[in-house]
Parts: structure tokens; sequence; C-alpha cells
């Protein structure tokens, strides 16, 4: 049994996952105003723009000047205009609704098992704490949904200024909570981000297995750094 003082959490795909595809909501948000595009176009062009823009600007384009709320407007307006919609202003305000609405719980479900991990892993007295490459929504997006009250503190990769999987993220989070690598662990879906990144830092890591996604990854990690599910975690671990 391994043991532990630390537990880190990625969160989208880990946590929390969204309720309905991108494209669905950015659809429903074109038909109220008078809109009309196809869904699944409105998917391929948001990942073609998100793509993109994470290319061009990295975590949100910190470095360049710009805030997350500028990357994620553009990233609207460039999937719209992919799309066939080129009506910046209507595109700016449809941007600015998203942005807005993706604050919300209405947006975001949690994955099965997290809720029960999260408690068990808390009576067990395990210190625990968010590690994401997210923007500054995500504490706001964590009491929405009410996972807040299970971390001591959030770490976003726009509030640090750098993003997994640069190491310093992690190191921060060992820093504030004076916990020694050995004793900490994280927990994401990512193999680069969630899985080597803390173990070059002499954390430990686990990797969960979204059901019906095969993972490149399955053949390169151990099989007891796997979890098919979060409520798989409890049994693997105790407080160090």
């Amino acid at each position: 049994m391994l043991k532990l003082r630390l537990l880190t959490w990625d969160v989208k795909d880990t946590l929390l996952r969204l309720r309905i595809p991108v494209g669905e909501s950015y659809a429903a948000e074109a038909r109220a105003r008078g809109l009309q595009v196809e869904a699944e176009a409105l998917n391929r062009a948001f990942r073609q723009a998100y793509k993109a823009q994470g290319q061009r600007f990295p975590n949100y384009g910190l470095d360049r000047g710009l805030s997350s709320k500028q990357w994620w407007l553009e990233v609207v307006m460039e999937t719209f205009r992919l799309s066939g919609v080129h009506e910046d202003k209507v595109l700016l305000s449809i941007a600015e609704k998203l942005y807005c609405d993706y604050c919300s719980k209405r947006n975001w479900e949690l994955l099965p098992g997290a809720s029960e991990t999260l408690q068990q892993c808390r009576q067990l007295g395990i210190r625990m704490a968010v590690i994401s490459n997210f923007d500054r929504r995500l504490s706001e997006i964590l009491a929405q949904c009410d996972l807040q009250q299970h971390f001591e503190f959030v770490l976003s990769s726009e509030n640090l200024g750098f993003a997994k999987p640069d190491k310093r993220i992690f190191l921060e989070a060992l820093r504030i909570s004076r916990v020694p690598p050995p004793l900490a662990a994280h927990v994401g879906d990512n193999y680069m981000n969630d899985y080597r990144a803390p173990r070059e830092v002499g954390m430990h890591s686990f990797l969960i297995k979204t059901l019906g996604k095969p993972a490149s990854w399955e053949t390169e990690v151990p099989q007891e750094h796997i979890l098919p599910s979060l409520t798989y975690l409890p049994s693997l671990i105790q407080k160090g």
C-alpha cells in the first residue's frame, strides 16, 4: 500500500467532463441568435481552432500579453468562422456568452465515482490539491460542482504562468504543501502531463482509463499505476 501525505488531481476528464459536446453547446447558442450551424461541423471546427490557438499561443498566450478570456473568445469566434459564419459582431456576442456559460455547473458533470473517491481520500487523512492546465475560471467551476471543499489549494496553468508537463507546477505544489516527493502522488488522464511529469520530480502518479477509449500509453504504464475507475484509488493508498 502506497503511503501518501499529498494527492494532487487533474480536473478535466479526470474529475469533471463536459455534459454535452462543444459543438452542441455552440450550435444551441447560435440558434438563439437565428443562426443555423451543424453541431458536428462546429465540433470539427473547434478541434481545429483550439489546436491552432494552442500552438500559436501556448498556455493562453500569457507570455504574449493575452488573457485567457481573450484566448478563448478567439477560439470560439474562429470555430464559427471555420463553420461559415463571419459576422464578427454576432460572433463576439456568442463568444462572450459561451465563455460565461462554461463557468456554470450546467455545462459540467462529475465523472463516475469522483465525489465518493474524494471523500474517501479525505477520510484517510490525505491532503489534496488540484494541478490543472486550466484558466482562471477553474476555482469557480470547482465550487459550482461542489468539489472545491476537498482541496487545500488549486494550481492552474494560467495563475502560475506555466503548464504541465513543466515540472515547475508540481514543484510548486510540493513547496506549498511542504511534502517530500516520495509522499506525494498525482492523478490524471494524460500520459505526459499527468504520469511522466510528476514522476520526473520524484512523485508517484496514476492514470485513469476512460471506458471505451483505447489508451496509447497502456503498454508503457505498469498495470498497478492504471485506475480502471476512480473508486479503485482508495484501496491503493494510505496516510503516510
